[in-house]
């Protein structure tokens, strides 16, 4: 049996191009993702932009959240570092093959 955090849906732009969140500083949950109440965080802090972008990958159900939130570049040096569910992991790698090389 799979777990629901293996058929839930992931959502993941079509190009690179498109993830064109702010790479620094504060950020702002999309309301629709502030279920856990917190919706602040700060990207020029180690701890926060991991958190933020796990939760960000992982809670997204729309791809144009992502790419508003997301940076391209900020993804692929974090991606490593990141800890996703396995499908999360598989899409994002799947979509983008260089990836999987960062990691």
């Amino acid at each position: 049996m799979r777990s629901y955090a293996d058929r839930r849906p992931v959502a993941v732009p079509d190009s690179w191009a498109a993830l064109r969140g702010p790479a620094a500083g504060p950020v702002t949950v999309p309301e629709q993702l502030g279920w856990t109440g917190r919706r602040e965080y700060d990207l020029d802090d180690p701890a926060d932009v991991r958190v933020f972008y796990e939760r960000i990958l992982i809670d997204a159900v729309t791809v144009e959240v992502v790419a508003r939130v997301v940076n391209g570049d900020r993804l692929r040096t974090l991606w490593p570092h990141l800890f996703l569910p396995r499908g999360v992991r598989a899409a994002w790698e799947a979509r983008f093959p260089d990836l999987t090389s960062a990691a």
